[in-house]
């Protein structure tokens, strides 16, 4: 009896114990719940608000809308001007608008920029069949005193001074004995004459002691001269000595540049990429066509668009004077049958229809 009072007993308070785990599982559940709903809430009141803000701002935006009055009607956009088939054809009607033509694609190929730029220097040996280093020269030595005076000055104003110099001064010998003065007299009309005096007289006398008296052929050498740099050597080497260089100039660096052929600005890359681009063979000539359609067409300022016979292949047409009639009227030299720079230009150029320039002083 007594064994079965303690197993009632047993039994329930295991009743409630369950009872009360029960109860107290209730209780979190309901928690959770309400935890939940409160949550709920709280998202759906926001939702509200920003529906309400973005419906006002709306409404602002429809009222502001309406106050602004109707924009007048705009007439149609003119069309770009299009890079005429070839520069010399005439273009009937009014002459196309003044506009940049579409550049080429950032992605153009490797392969097609090659293409191209050889496509170029292949229609400028068309044109300027003749061209020609423009500096009047016998020899080596003429060449590079001569390379060094154009520096800040035309070659046609150094062609008019150098014969009253070489006459006086035929050879490196006879340059380095020189008295400062009596040369800066005869080159005051290049600019700078002071400075270019001590540069040509400080190469002769390198000439004369260091290589004697002969400009010597390879570029290490010519560099060390003074006032020679790769631009003056090359000039030298291509013309004096047959041996392949590119002249970065003023008009090189701007026409590369204006073609899409390189973006470099240092002088030195420049030679690097647009040299990379030809055979070394052709790097002479592919200087003197790109320097003489500078010098006669694509100017600086005012490039003759409408009659550059490359248009169909220039990034850049339409900078310059694109109307046919009006662009003539811009060309340079023999194109526009002004005389050329040289008083002892080559047979050929003659034979071309260039005029030879006058000699300093004269009409």
């Amino acid at each position: 009896m007594e064994k079965s009072a303690a197993s009632k007993k047993t039994a329930a308070n295991a009743s409630r114990k369950s009872a009360g785990k029960k109860s107290a599982a209730k209780k979190t559940a309901a928690k959770k719940t309400a935890a939940k709903k409160t949550a709920a809430k709280k998202t759906a009141a926001k939702e509200t608000a920003a529906a309400k803000k973005t419906a006002g701002k709306t409404g602002a935006k429809a009222a502001a809308a309406k106050q602004v009055p109707p924009l007048k009607r705009q007439a149609p956009a003119k069309k770009p001007a299009v890079a005429p088939g070839k520069a010399t054809a005439a273009v009937k009607g009014a002459a196309p608008a003044k506009t940049v033509a579409p550049k080429p694609p950032r992605g153009e190929s490797r392969t097609a920029l090659v293409r191209r730029a050889r496509r170029i220097d292949r229609e400028l040996a068309e044109v300027y069949p003749y061209a020609h280093p423009e500096l009047d020269f016998e020899n080596p030595f003429q060449l590079v005193v001569a390379t060094v005076l154009s520096a800040q000055t035309t070659d046609l104003r150094v062609n008019q001074t150098t014969p009253a110099l070489f006459a006086k001064y035929p050879t490196p010998e006879d340059l380095a004995a020189a008295v400062p003065e009596e040369v800066e007299e005869i080159l005051r009309p290049t600019g700078f004459f002071r400075a270019k005096t001590k540069s040509v007289i400080g190469l002769s006398k390198a000439l004369t002691e260091d290589f004697g008296g002969e400009v010597p052929g390879r570029l290490e050498d010519l560099v060390k001269l003074p006032g020679v740099g790769r631009k003056t050597a090359f000039v030298v080497l291509g013309n004096a000595f047959g041996r392949p260089g590119i002249t970065v100039d003023t008009h090189f660096q701007r026409l590369v540049r204006r073609w899409r052929w390189t973006e470099e600005t240092d002088p030195d890359k420049i030679e690097a990429a647009v040299g990379a681009l030809f055979p070394k063979s052709d790097w002479t000539d592919l200087s003197h066509h790109v320097i003489w359609h500078g010098r006669r067409i694509c100017h600086a300022r005012k490039p003759a668009c409408g009659a550059c016979p490359i248009a169909p292949l220039c990034p850049a047409y339409g900078e310059g004077e694109t109307d046919p009639e009006k662009a003539k009227k811009l060309l340079k030299y023999e194109k526009g049958g002004f005389p050329g720079q040289r008083l002892k230009p080559p047979q050929a150029y003659l034979d071309a229809g260039g005029k030879p320039a006058p000699p300093l002083g004269a009409g």
